[in-house]
């Protein structure tokens, strides 16, 4: 038995158990693909039964904290949905391009709406959201060739995937997704118990004939992003619409999960997978990206059935999203000014982004970046390369947590990457990437 696992596992209940390794990882004294203890050899060891243990071990396996490997072993989940510690902050003397968020600067202010508000007091048994923010929603939709059956208000892009996966999956249902995918979306699944099936992805969007391979496996539902995708940046267009469509029509029982998370800020236009012919989909609209990340909410449009699930399980929970917050986005959007304050920043962020593909180009770096907020670079070696920047004073992310069989990457948010800092950034990450530097280093 491996000493330094097993000495974090106690208990003699199942209850027991399981919560001593949720422990362990949480306080990050297990790990990601560390190896258990076999059930044998657990039970051996703290005198209880088989049972006991395979029981412990099941109830963590269906929350998406461990994973069964045949021979290899039960082994801690490659994304364990869970809160452990956080990542290590920034420098204070690094570019912060590792968040993934908007530029502040770029973000609407919120006091003049705020002082705007002077709502009556909402009580129970009222409408659950405001009539006026379905309308404007529903003109947006329509606008972009979206079909709105029915409206849906939630607490943001994910809450609303979430909602969406669990009025009509099980635990061990398979999803499709981008392959790489927005680690939130991956974190999610795992928590679910589902299963994520991955999607070659380019510059437009999943590949119809990887998407048509991995629907052959009976997935149950697709998840995509149709423009700003994170991290790659990629966007639907409509001859791959197209394409995508004809392959969906031969699984009508799949469900579509579109997450346009970026809106109006994306840097390209809105394109759909869904049609008003299909069974099962839904598209989540956030409104994080363009008023504010702190704003958790966001419209919902899907199938009548999808809806009205979507909107049961609400009731059971948080019941609706707070009208003040609704009333907030809607004096934001219909805030004098606000169109042209969204393109000005949708025009920002793409000069930005464009800078550093640009930059990037001169030294012969493949990147990839077509819309959104990120550029996704692939590199030989994560790590190293992330660690070097930082030694540059440039924070990235590694491209570890949103991949799943792509090769290495890195992010790079962009949003308030100045062209001139662009420049500096792509010097240095050429040197990185100098095969003299990566030979001194083996």
């Amino acid at each position: 038995m491996n000493v330094s696992v097993h000495k974090y596992i106690v208990g003699s209940t199942a209850v027991e158990i399981s919560d001593s390794i949720e422990s362990a990882l949480r306080e990050g004294r297990l790990a990601s693909g560390d190896r258990l203890p076999t059930v044998r050899a657990l039970s051996r060891e703290r005198h209880v039964s088989p049972a006991t243990v395979a029981s412990a071990y099941r109830s963590l396996r269906e929350r998406g904290l461990l994973v069964a490997q045949g021979r290899r072993g039960t082994r801690i989940s490659a994304r364990p949905p869970l809160y452990t510690r956080a990542r290590a902050p920034v420098p204070q003397s690094a570019v912060n391009l590792a968040a993934g968020n908007p530029d502040p600067a770029l973000l609407p202010r919120l006091t003049p709406a705020l002082q705007r508000l002077d709502p009556p007091p909402r009580l129970y048994a009222e409408e659950l959201m405001l009539p006026k923010l379905l309308r404007l929603s529903r003109r947006g939709f329509e606008r972009d060739g979206i079909p709105v059956d029915t409206l849906a208000v939630v607490g943001g892009a994910l809450d609303g995937i979430e909602r969406v996966l669990g009025s009509h999956l099980r635990r061990g249902d398979r999803v499709a997704v981008e392959d790489p995918a927005f680690s939130g979306v991956l974190d999610l699944l795992s928590g679910l118990g589902l299963v994520a099936e991955p999607v070659a992805i380019d510059d437009s969007g999943p590949l119809p004939a990887a998407l048509e391979t991995t629907l052959r496996l009976g997935v149950q539902a697709l998840v995509v992003t149709p423009r700003a995708q994170n991290p790659t940046g990629a966007a639907l267009e409509p001859a791959r619409v197209r394409a995508l469509r004809r392959v969906l029509r031969a699984f009508p029982e799949v469900l579509i999960i579109e997450d346009d998370h970026a809106g109006p800020v994306a840097g390209a236009p809105a394109y759909t997978l869904c049609d008003a012919g299909r069974a099962r989909w839904a598209v989540v609209r956030s409104a994080s990206k363009s008023l504010g990340p702190d704003l958790r909410l966001a419209v919902l449009s899907g199938d009548a059935v999808t809806v009205a699930r979507v909107e049961g399980r609400q009731l059971l929970g948080i019941r609706w999203v707070s009208h003040l917050l609704q009333g907030l986005v809607v004096e934001l959007w219909t805030e004098r000014g606000m169109a042209n304050h969204l393109k000005r920043a949708e025009r920002i962020y793409t000069q930005r982004r464009e800078a550093l593909l640009a930059a990037l180009g001169k030294h012969g770096i493949e990147a990839r970046g077509r819309s959104g907020l990120n550029v996704w670079v692939p590199v030989p070696e994560e790590a190293n390369i992330v660690s070097y920047l930082l030694e540059c004073g440039w924070a990235v992310v590694a491209g570890e947590r949103y991949r799943i069989e792509t090769p290495p990457a890195i992010r790079i948010t962009t949003a308030t990457l100045e062209p001139s800092h662009a420049r500096r950034l792509a010097a240095d990450l050429a040197r990185a990437l100098a095969p003299s530097r990566r030979t001194s280093e083996v």
